[in-house]
């Protein structure tokens, strides 16, 4: 059994009611990719009725961190879309900048308790690989982003109800 009360919440929230602000951190290195990637972002935040409240750009993928832990501590950014494309070389250093910065990404969400997600394709992929990358990163992080937003939001407004059943956030 579900929560029926929440269910109304839900459904309002899905139909992009209730507004989200996302910030988005993009790569200039492979920037004929990451371009097309921010593109993409931008053109399905706003189909999803989603702000964009700043676009920043880093010089690479291992430097993008610094900029999302600089935009979760403001109080207009719900969540930060990270973007990049970490493309294979002749050494390991694609594995050690995709690895260091998913990994720093990952604890500043912890950190400051909102949303950060990951739309650095990459290691170990090929430059045509990356190109077909573009849409599928772009926008998976973007819903993704908006998506733990507003569960989120669901998580602190709400409680569980024993007569009700479970709060199922969805």
């Amino acid at each position: 059994m579900y929560n029926r009360g929440l269910y109304a919440i839900m459904s309002a929230m899905d139909k992009g009611s209730i507004r989200v602000n996302l910030a988005i951190v993009v790569s200039e290195f492979n920037n004929e990719i990451t371009e097309r990637m921010l593109e993409r972002a931008c053109s399905y935040a706003k189909e999803m009725n989603t702000d964009v409240r700043y676009i920043c750009y880093s010089p690479g993928s291992f430097d993008i961190p610094l900029l999302v832990d600089t935009l979760l501590s403001k109080d207009d950014v719900d969540a930060v879309v990270a973007l990049g494309a970490v493309i294979k070389g002749s050494t390991m250093h694609d594995e050690i900048v995709a690895y260091n910065a998913s990994r720093l990404i990952a604890d500043l969400a912890l950190k400051h308790g909102k949303p950060v997600t990951l739309g650095i394709s990459g290691p170990g992929m090929s430059y045509e690989q990356a190109v077909d990358r573009i849409n599928p990163v772009s926008t998976r992080a973007v819903k993704a982003a908006v998506d733990m937003v507003r569960r989120l939001r669901l998580l602190k407004y709400n409680s569980g109800n024993e007569e009700e059943g479970a709060v199922v956030i969805r």
